[in-house]
Formats: C-alpha cells, structure tokens, sequence
C-alpha cells in the first residue's frame, strides 16, 4: 500500500461535482439553475404554501366567525372514569386536582370540568373548577359532596 494507492471506502464517499466553478467544469454558466427566475438567484426560499404566484389556499378560503381571546378551556372528567379508578383501587374518598394530575387525567396547567357521563357508586369528595348538574346530582345522590375551586 502506498500514498497513490489510497482512496475512501466504498459508499464513504458521495460527493458529486461541484457547480458554478467555471465552463471547465461543465458545470459552470447557471450552475444547472435553469435561466432567469426565482429559483436561480441566491438567497432563494419559498414562502410555505406558496403556489407558484396562483393565490395561495389558505388566501382563497372564506374567513368567518369569531374567536373569544378570554375563552377559558375546560379539560372534561366523566363519572365513570372515576368510578373506573375507585374499582381499580387509585382513588379512596377524596378526588382533588393533585389526584387527578396524579392519575393523568389532566395536565397541571389546565381547569378541570366535571361531567356526567355513567353511574357512580362511590361515596366520593370531588374538588374541581366546574360541575355539570347531572355530575353534582350523581355525587351528591351517591353521598359524596362537591366543592368548586
């Protein structure tokens, strides 16, 4: 083995021949940009959903209606997910925020809303932000109370 001899690996190596160095190269001139246009200048980016200057989609599409920016978003518990978790031993009387977070059924930046979906036989203590009157009703006839936060 000697100096000459040397060369990369196969498939190390995938440099292919480098453009706009010169008509020598045979790929000088415009550098396989094509003539003239946008592509062909440096410094070219395409704006996302752009359409080759045809009104883009999210442009033609009707805007309409009305967005509250002091909306307050409610994460929904159901009943029976509670329930659910009585039976499987996670919770025992008492169901606050820090359990929920606890059990993942929310996150600990968002207000949860209690709701009224499936039966609940468990006397349970239930703290949250919002109560459906149907949850309120199940809790309250199962013998537990309700407490907003």
């Amino acid at each position: 083995m000697e100096l000459h001899n040397l060369k990369p690996a196969k498939g190390s190596t995938h440099l292919s021949k480098r453009v706009g160095r010169g008509q020598g190269s045979g790929k000088g001139g415009t550098a396989t940009r094509g003539h003239k246009g946008a592509k062909s200048r440096s410094g070219y980016s395409r704006k996302l959903g752009f359409e080759g200057g045809q009104m883009p989609l999210q442009r033609r599409v009707p805007k309409f209606g009305f967005t509250n920016i002091n909306r307050k978003d409610y994460q929904g518990v159901n009943l029976d997910t509670l329930q659910s978790l009585v039976d499987a031993g996670k919770i025992k009387d008492t169901v606050d925020f820090q359990v929920l977070i606890d059990n993942r059924l929310v996150r600990k930046n968002e207000m949860v809303k209690i709701l009224g979906r499936g039966k609940l036989t468990a006397k349970l203590n239930v703290t949250a932000h919002k109560f459906t009157a149907t949850a309120k009703a199940a809790i309250e006839n199962a013998g537990g109370s309700v407490t907003e936060l």
